[in-house]
């Protein structure tokens, strides 16, 4: 995968300008899921679906690709009106990773 740009928009203003990619796998079985840009401190309890970096979700379930457990479900989160995967709690590993990840498969 080449480097990626995080964004700069209204949105990572809004949450202090702090942002950082994360890589996020099934808790349950380790696979891959999708690098997410998460914006501001705090717990993920959402991936909003313009953040989600090397893969589209439509407004169907998040549902792991090896094992098929049910991670999280759509929403449009009210706040701000954005389309967003609400997460089910435990559901995904994160780490940290940099703006350049390395290719998965």
């Amino acid at each position: 995968m080449n480097k990626i740009d995080l964004k700069k928009d209204k949105y990572r203003k809004a949450r202090g300008g702090h942002s950082r990619l994360l890589d996020l796998s099934c808790a349950k079985c380790g696979a891959h899921l999708f690098y997410y840009q998460k914006d501001g401190p705090g717990i993920l309890k959402r991936t909003y679906l313009d953040r989600i970096v090397d893969i589209k979700i439509g407004k169907s379930k998040l549902v792991c690709p090896k094992c098929k457990e049910l991670l999280g479900v759509p929403i449009i989160y009210k706040k701000e009106n954005r389309p967003a995967i609400r997460l089910f709690e435990g559901s995904v590993s994160k780490k940290i990773t940099k703006s350049s990840p390395k290719n998965n498969g």
